[in-house]
């Protein structure tokens, strides 16, 4: 695996810049949720993001369920699962419950965060804003170190076939938006292939970061 600056690499989920919608997604439901500014004030909280995206990628989970792998209390996990549930980020899963077990599923398979929501002039949206990039940029951190912190427990193949990279361009702000599309389109070629059948097949994360930046050029 490169561990150098300005080469090339692989390592991301889908979470969109500026300009562009941030798209982050599993698999569950049926498409992604565009976020308005009401429904991004609901999302804004660490923890129902955090409880959002494990339903996406984990699949269907109670409460308490919720509670244990995050480390909160099953009051906390309930009590946000009904605010998420009240903006139609998750829903019941009743065929799934025994007794008076609740479950809950995501409804959509990703977010889209539409870039003018930066334009908003409300301060509580620009708030909601702050609160939700900084969480999304935290779990991909997070992620990272857990892969550095597990990577000998992979095969070399695999070893080998992840990446971290870095690069400095120098683009206009249209070919900076044209460059994002590309490597998205590209992705999506990947992320619609029928590869999941192999049994080597592994789940893969992407993180895909483009900003400006001050400094010499």
């Amino acid at each position: 695996m490169p561990e150098n600056s300005d080469a090339k690499t692989p390592e991301h989920e889908r979470e969109r810049a500026p300009q562009e919608p941030a798209r982050e997604g599993g698999a569950p439901g049926p498409a992604n949720r565009l976020l308005d500014p009401r429904s991004l004030r609901a999302l804004a909280h660490p923890l129902r993001i955090q409880m959002l995206r494990a339903l996406r990628h984990q699949g269907p989970a109670t409460a308490s369920q919720l509670a244990e792998r995050l480390g909160e209390s099953s009051g906390a996990t309930s009590y946000h699962l009904r605010q998420l549930a009240a903006h139609g980020f998750v829903e019941d899963a009743p065929e799934l419950g025994k007794g008076r077990e609740r479950w809950w599923r995501a409804m959509q398979q990703g977010t889209t965060f539409d870039g003018e929501l930066y334009k908003n002039p409300d301060p509580e949206v620009q708030g909601a804003v702050e609160v939700y990039l900084h969480e999304i940029a935290n779990i991909h951190t997070q992620e990272l170190n857990t892969y550095l912190g597990t990577r000998h427990q992979w095969d070399d193949i695999w070893r080998d076939s992840s990446d971290m990279s870095d690069f400095t361009l120098h683009l206009t702000p249209e070919r900076a938006h044209e460059l994002n599309e590309k490597i998205h389109a590209l992705i999506e070629e990947y992320r619609t292939a029928d590869a999941a059948e192999d049994e080597r097949s592994q789940r893969i994360r992407m993180h895909l970061h483009s900003f400006p930046q001050h400094g010499v050029n």
